[in-house]
């Protein structure tokens, strides 16, 4: 082959693995930090990153586009960080609607409110009577009996019986001295019977701990004080919640809904302890009544007998009746919900209805139908946050004190509390009260708020039913048609009307506040308002992160293996090892080999280190 072709084969075969040299690898990694920083300054969409090395000849420029761009760093994952906080808090957005459509007309309670004395313990009742009108002459010299001899029956002049005499004793109605009338003798002239406070001692099974549970009214102690003596009368009958006094037509005089009558089919009847008999309006589910329209002529009107005649005085001071409105399937607590009604008067109730609706889960802590509280329901009801505060009471009472409180359904397994088995049931009831009320048994806590519920909003108006000038035909009227001589025109009836005022009604949402469309959106409008970027200046930043940790890992790895290669096994003494000598291992930082190539040369003669060209005589020679 010619010289010149063979120049030239081996010129293309260079230029060839040049090429091959200086082509991209599929995973290349910068050599160094400063490499990788002035690389992505230079190439980065985010601005003002370029500064950072354009101007690295001003030293002075650098350092202040250094500190402005890691302080609106900074800055940013701070407004970052308001904005992950406020999104993991879960809020909401409160939504109100008004709609209007036809309603459903509400479950409407109402109760005389006086009980009735039950024929079966009429002769026990009599005898708390006749206990109580002695205290009170012993207490304040004031003869009950003088003042209303007709509440006075042929047993109340017998002895009363040992056993009730007993347990009446064991919880006397004391008065208690003022705290600052302690120091003062009780016969003292300057104390005056006002200046007590009156109340009755509980005491625990072994006398060792009582307490005075002391009122600052003498009306209320007393009347605390029959009651609890009632609840156990009531408590020794097992059936006593199941006699039925009812007498519709004595109570209620007329019935009409939206201009029609209403029958036995309509309500439904229950009696309770202190308020009496109950009649609940429009309970029945397969059957419910529908507001036409709105206005006080097609809602419920009632005409109610006030008149008290075989009521118990001591039980209940007031007069008139109790209503309540309230959803279907919820029980009636009269005591939360309730208001009187007044006697000859008018009362016109006016509602609202009203829903709200919560969002369960993270953004709040309501419950769908209370599966997930840890509070057996004892009401045969759907979930509610008073049904399961006073189930949760009811349990606690039963385990704390061995037995339940007679107002509350009663537990699997369990009785009634009464001080004829249950001895000090009323020290531990009092005592547990307070701990009730103070949240210690954490009812409060573990009730929590359906995530659905009703209300209605109730606004009641009053005018004097009958007039003067109609009360006469009107009583009239009522007594012909129910066959009751009205004694008493004043007090004798209410009457009460019951409606929608329109049929709009709200329903209150929530519906999240920060959704995760949301906090991109505002995590990008932070993000482009502190540097000018977008998605792809994230995903930039991202990988100079991975990019880092890769050279990070790279380095170390590096570093590890020079430290095993500079620190091998010491050879021994005898052998004769060059390695020393030998170029780096393949793999190190620096992989270049040093050949050493040992030049013998002879040297000259004595005679040749004269001056080229010269005879030993000084003549000059030639070549």
């Amino acid at each position: 082959m010619p010289e010149g072709e063979k120049t030239g084969q081996c010129k293309q075969e260079e230029e060839q693995q040049q090429k091959e040299e200086e082509r991209e690898g599929l995973i290349e990694f910068y050599g160094s930090y400063q490499e990788l920083f002035q690389f992505f300054c230079s190439n980065t969409t985010i601005h003002g990153a370029i500064r950072l090395v354009c101007s690295k000849k001003n030293k002075m420029k650098t350092a202040f586009w250094s500190v402005l761009f890691f302080l609106t760093f900074g800055l940013m994952y701070w407004q970052f960080g308001i904005l992950y906080r406020e999104y993991f808090s879960y809020p909401v957005n409160l939504n109100l609607n008004l709609n209007s459509d036809r309603l459903t007309f509400p479950a409407v309670t109402l109760c005389t409110l006086n009980p009735y004395r039950y024929s079966a313990i009429r002769k026990k009742l009599d005898e708390l009577d006749q206990i109580t009108h002695q205290t009170l002459l012993d207490l304040y010299d004031y003869n009950m009996s003088l003042a209303r001899s007709d509440w006075s029956t042929p047993s109340t002049q017998k002895r009363t019986s040992r056993s009730l005499l007993h347990h009446v004793q064991r919880h006397p109605l004391r008065r208690q001295k003022r705290d600052n009338l302690v120091n003062l003798p009780e016969n003292s002239p300057s104390v005056d019977k006002n200046d007590w406070k009156i109340g009755f001692v509980l005491c625990s099974e072994n006398n060792k701990d009582c307490f005075h549970q002391a009122y600052s009214s003498g009306v209320d102690a007393v009347r605390e004080w029959y009651s609890f003596h009632y609840i156990n009368i009531l408590a020794q009958m097992p059936d006593a919640k199941a006699l039925d006094e009812s007498d519709f037509e004595n109570f209620i005089y007329a019935c009409r809904f939206n201009e029609a009558m209403c029958d036995k089919a309509n309500y439904t009847h229950f009696h309770h302890p202190l308020y009496g008999n109950c009649y609940t309006f429009n309970d029945n589910s397969s059957s419910l009544w529908t507001s036409s329209l709105p206005g006080i002529n097609n809602g419920l009107s009632l005409v109610v007998r006030t008149e008290q005649n075989d009521f118990i005085p001591l039980l209940s001071t007031v007069t008139g009746a109790r209503v309540m409105v309230h959803d279907q399937n919820e029980p009636a607590f009269m005591d939360d919900g309730g208001f009187n009604v007044r006697p000859g008067i008018e009362t016109s109730i006016s509602m609202r209805k009203e829903m709200t609706v919560r969002l369960g889960g993270s953004y709040s802590d309501c419950t769908e139908d209370g599966s997930d509280v840890p509070v057996q329901n004892l009401y045969s009801s759907r979930y509610t946050e008073q049904v399961c505060i006073r189930s949760c009471f009811q349990l606690n009472m039963v385990e704390r004190c061995g037995c339940a409180y007679y107002f509350y359904p009663l537990p699997a397994g369990a009785e009634y509390c009464d001080y004829t088995k249950h001895v000090a049931w009323g020290y531990c009831y009092y005592k547990l009260l307070a701990e009730f009320k103070a949240d210690v048994l954490g009812c409060f806590h573990k009730c929590r708020k359906p995530c659905k519920m009703t209300e209605y909003q109730l606004s009641a108006g009053y005018s004097r039913w009958p007039s003067a000038v109609s009360e006469d035909w009107v009583f009239y009227m009522l007594s012909q048609q129910n066959k009751y001589n009205i004694t008493s025109k004043r007090n004798g009836v209410a009457k009460v009307n019951i409606f929608f005022e329109e049929w709009n009604y709200k329903t209150n949402g929530e519906s999240p506040a920060f959704t995760v469309v949301t906090l991109l959106s505002q995590l990008g409008n932070q993000w482009s308002l502190w540097f000018g970027s977008s998605v792809l200046s994230v995903m930039e930043l991202a990988e100079l992160i991975l990019d880092f940790i890769a050279i990070t890992f790279i380095l170390a790895l590096r570093w590890f293996r020079s430290r095993q290669q500079l620190s091998p096994p010491g050879p021994s003494p005898n052998s004769h090892d060059n390695t020393a000598f030998q170029g780096e291992a393949p793999g190190l930082s620096a992989p270049h080999r040093f050949t050493v190539e040992a030049v013998v040369t002879t040297l000259p003669s004595y005679n040749s280190l004269e001056p080229r060209g010269l005879s030993r005589d000084g003549e000059v020679g030639h070549e």
